[in-house]
């Protein structure tokens, strides 16, 4: 992808003798480029209220607290933005992303955290419950040693994987064999990607995958957790994102091209999903002066 071309390639201090490596630091604002990087990371940020979260397609403004997992080379960030809070405590942990290899991810009572890493590819949000409940254990990781840190570690990402309400936060991925093994879901996910510059119907992609509209909407939604409706326009909105900052187009060019047939119904529809306009979020990738 073009973005990844003005994106920071973070090279990690971890050695292939670390299993985790945590920074854990107070500070005023955010000044290190976006970046990727193919380890995995757990980000928490507390007292950063208006800070701005950008991970793969996915711009937000944060609340006091949160906490993120990014999956291997998915660019990401934090923007100081309308944050006034001069004591930001944040706490990040990285490691490899062949730490816990294929045959332990396999064991049953690895299952919900191997799930857990394979949705990290589109970058996961936890819930501010969660956040708040792990704070004071994930704040003391730096200070435990040897074995104690490693399961500790390990306890914390089992509770993450098992933690409700988990958000995905990018609707792109760098690998974008992101469902499950399903031939269903993966010609609708070709079909979609390949035609939604068109008008598409729900009925007419139910037929792809020998269904009824009603049963595939629940398909869809089991497999995606979105509508057929909110997965279309999650898919619009996402390429309309990256052209906006890759091509040199006028935003009404841009959202013809991704199948809104005027740009009222576009500008009210990507507002709805990246909360902020077509115009304010292009402004704010080229603006970006403080990050992490």
């Amino acid at each position: 992808m073009d973005i990844l071309k003005k994106v920071h390639r973070e090279i990690t201090p971890l050695s292939a003798e670390d299993s985790f490596l945590v920074f854990d630091r107070k500070k005023r604002e955010f000044d290190f480029p976006i970046h990727f990087h193919p380890e995995y990371e757990l980000n928490l940020i507390k007292n950063g209220k208006g800070v701005r979260r950008l991970v793969g397609d996915s711009l937000e403004e944060i609340d006091d607290i949160e906490l993120v997992l990014v999956g291997p080379n998915l660019h990401h960030g934090w923007i100081t933005h309308n944050c006034k809070n001069k004591e930001i405590h944040e706490v990040t942990v990285q490691f490899q992303n062949n730490l816990f290899n294929d045959d332990l991810l396999n064991k049953r009572i690895m299952k919900p955290i191997k799930e857990m890493f394979d949705r990290s590819i589109h970058g996961i949000l936890f819930t501010k419950k969660i956040s708040n409940e792990l704070y004071p254990r994930i704040s003391q990781v730096s200070r435990l040693d040897g074995m104690d840190y490693f399961i500790e570690m390990v306890s914390i990402l089992h509770d993450l994987a098992n933690s409700r309400n988990q958000r995905l936060l990018s609707t792109f991925t760098v690998n974008r064999n992101e469902f499950e093994n399903s031939d269903n879901i993966k010609k609708v996910y070709d079909y979609i990607h390949a035609n939604f510059h068109k008008k598409i119907t729900l009925a007419e992609v139910s037929e792809i995958v020998n269904m009824s509209s009603v049963s595939f909407n629940r398909f869809i939604k089991k497999r995606t957790g979105k509508t057929f409706i909110n997965y279309l326009n999650d898919v619009r909105i996402s390429n309309a994102a990256m052209w906006l900052l890759e091509k040199d187009q006028s935003i009404s060019e841009i959202a013809y091209k991704c199948g809104f047939n005027n740009i009222a119904n576009f500008n009210r529809v990507f507002k709805k999903f990246k909360n902020c306009t077509p115009t304010e979020y292009k402004a704010v990738f080229e603006g970006i002066k403080r990050v992490l």
